[in-house]
């Protein structure tokens, strides 16, 4: 046990010795002095629980010394029992209680009255000290729980209703402390799960269970849904819940296994892949080297011109392989992008046509080309994905008609205001692909069968390649044969009707216009030189001061360094990239700096990865290349700045 300190005042020695003869005992430390600033050194140095002060005492006396004492945080606690030999007037007893003491001996001391005394005394400080004891303990836990990321609250047991919950509710499910004590708690979780969460705390409730783990979807605030992991124990007919908001590690758990199975799914791809591509590529390849060799055989003669012929005719099943592979990755990747623009659409469809129509001829079969006349001139088209759609149906069905005839037939079947419905059909007079075919014709590198591939040869990717284009335009592919007669593949698509296109503005007379941004102060980071020299004499153009940067990491030292208004950065960079930089600023700067406006000047054009960066921190994403008039709006708008012409 802990002795209690008690210190003895009094100006004669004789006083003190018979004081501590008479409270001596294994449980208390006890300090003396005659002088009452020695007494104040004491109290102050040491956790003095107890004082016995002589009232009369030469320089200072007891009522002073007391006064001195509380008014000291320090000392202001500790318990004063006057001993004097006055008269026990009410006044001397008034004036002493009022300078804080706690009671009083009277001269000459009672050894009994003395000691009962003191030990009341012991015994009270003993539970004063367990007291601030506690009290720091449960202040130390008030803490613990108000600041853990966690929602620590305790539910009545009858009711389910919470009792007291810490503000940690407020950043985890939007809502305010005082807007949920009172309320049941099985009305945090999603509608869905309030049976199942019932019954969970039931069960606790009845097994009297001190630990259960369990995990239920919670609706916040704003109607957003978490996963929040429940940690539970049960006490005195109060729940004792901690809350986590497990969302990120359910995510990131889902994401596993969708990259499992996307992995998975990917390998047999790439194997199939291979295996097709092995053979497509080997073949030219080795007809090119083949023919090389026998080139440096020959002289330059008639013979030779042949085979630079098939030379040249090789590479070009090569290159057309190659392009096939390459469109067929994009648009599975993801980066394959529909853009539409007024464009001239009969002109589109005419140069495709006669540029297969010599192809046709050479094998003897009519080329045919029908036109609704109801066809505008001008349409919201990307012009090169519809060329590139039209000349692998041509292409094919000229490949696989042999006597007959090739048509492309363009029809509008339907109008909603400036929206036509337009149908295009490529028809051939062909060898045909058997029903069980029709399906699997469009899946990569694949045919109508094993035959049509040794004699007509390909990859079997451009019908998949046409197909993917169709469905991101927003159209509907659809495909009739019979074996013998011939196929005939449809697209349909509602296109809108355009205006003639202006012709292409001058984008460096439209620079100058641009107003200036006077006293404006621009951090710049970007890690290419020619786009560094590019972006510095265009901001400088409009007088802006320009810091310039190569990686994400000097843009924090320099940040540190300076005040700007403004951030342009790029994502991809050495170092430290864009999408971390953007974080660290977010995270570890003090405001204002903390909020400054950051804008993604990324080559990146894919939606997921704006939403990266916009997640990373970033106010705004403007994709390469871009024009200087919309870096001045962005600029512009993100400061709301106010400009002259």
């Amino acid at each position: 046990m802990t002795p209690v300190n008690i210190l003895i005042v009094d100006d004669r020695e004789e006083n003190i010795v018979a004081l501590e003869a008479l409270l001596k005992r294994n449980d208390i430390k006890i300090f003396s002095t005659t002088s009452p600033n020695d007494a104040l050194k004491i109290a102050w140095e040491n956790h003095i629980a107890i004082a016995l002060i002589d009232v009369q005492m030469p320089e200072i006396d007891g009522f002073e010394l007391v006064e001195m004492l509380k008014s000291n945080p320090r000392t202001k606690d500790i318990l004063v029992i006057f001993v004097t030999a006055i008269s026990k007037e009410s006044k001397y007893a008034v004036k002493g209680y009022g300078s804080g003491a706690v009671d009083y001996l009277y001269k000459p001391l009672d050894p009994y009255i003395t000691s009962a005394k003191v030990d009341s005394f012991i015994q009270l400080a003993r539970y004063q000290t367990e007291i601030i004891r506690k009290n720091e303990e449960l202040e130390n836990f008030s803490i613990v729980v108000n600041n853990s990321a966690d929602i620590i609250c305790a539910v009545d047991a009858k009711t389910l209703r919470v009792k007291t919950i810490n503000p940690t509710v407020e950043k985890i499910l939007g809502y305010k402390a005082s807007e949920i004590i009172g309320k049941s708690i099985i009305d945090r979780a999603v509608e869905a799960d309030r049976p199942a969460f019932r019954k969970k705390l039931g069960e606790i409730i009845n097994d009297n269970l001190n630990f259960a783990v369990f995990e239920f979807k919670f609706e916040t605030f704003d109607k957003n849904v978490i996963w929040a992991e429940c940690r539970a124990s049960y006490h005195n007919k109060t729940i004792f819940i901690n809350i986590s908001n497990i969302s990120p590690q359910k995510s990131y758990l889902e994401q596993l296994v969708k990259s499992k199975e996307a992995a998975e799914y990917g390998k047999k791809v790439k194997e199939n892949f291979l295996a097709n591509m092995s053979h497509e590529l080997r073949t030219p390849i080795n007809g090119v080297i083949g023919l090389t060799q026998l080139l440096r055989k020959t002289p330059m003669n008639d013979q030779q011109l042949s085979m630079l012929e098939l030379l040249e005719t090789s590479s070009q099943s090569l290159l057309g392989v190659i392009n096939d592979v390459l469109d067929i990755s994009k648009i599975e990747s993801g980066k394959f992008n529909i853009i539409r623009a007024p464009n001239n659409i009969r002109e589109v469809i005419a140069s495709v046509f006669q540029l297969l129509k010599f192809k046709a001829d050479e094998k003897m079969v009519d080329m045919l080309l029908d036109i609704d006349p109801n066809l505008p001139q001008y349409m919201m088209i990307d012009a090169l994905r519809l060329n590139q759609v039209l000349m692998n149906l041509l292409s094919n069905a000229i490949k696989f008609t042999d006597r007959g005839h090739v048509k492309l037939k363009v029809a509008v079947l339907d109008r909603d205001k400036d929206n036509l419905k337009i149908k295009f059909s490529v028809e051939d007079t062909g060898i045909g692909i058997v029903e069980e075919k029709l399906l699997k014709i469009f899946d990569s590198f694949e045919q109508a069968d094993i035959d049509t591939a040794n004699i007509y040869g390909g990859t079997g990717l451009g019908l998949t390649i046409v197909k993917k284009l169709v469905e991101l335009k927003g159209g509907e592919l659809t495909v009739s044969s019979q074996i013998g007669k011939g196929s005939v593949f449809n697209i349909i698509n509602w296109i809108t009707i355009a205006e003639k296109p202006e012709p292409k503005k001058d984008n460096k007379a439209d620079h100058k216009k641009l107003p200036p941004f006077n006293q404006l102060s621009v951090l710049v980071a970007e890690d290419n030189m020619v786009n560094q020299f590019i972006l510095a004499k265009m901001l400088k153009d409009w007088n802006v001061n320009v810091e310039m940067v190569d990686n994400g990491r000097k843009l924090i030292e320099k940040l540190h360094q300076q005040n700007f208004d403004i951030i342009l950065m790029d994502t991809h960079m050495p170092d430290m990239n864009g999408y971390q930089t953007a974080k660290a600023i977010r995270m570890d700067f003090e405001e204002p700096k903390r909020s400054i406006p950051i804008i993604s000047l990324s080559a990146a054009a894919l939606d997921h990865e704006k939403e990266e960066a916009i997640s990373a921190g970033m106010n705004d994403v403007l994709s390469k290349p871009f024009q200087p008039h919309e870096l001045h709006d962005k600029i512009q708008k993100m400061l709301k700045i106010d400009l002259v012409l």
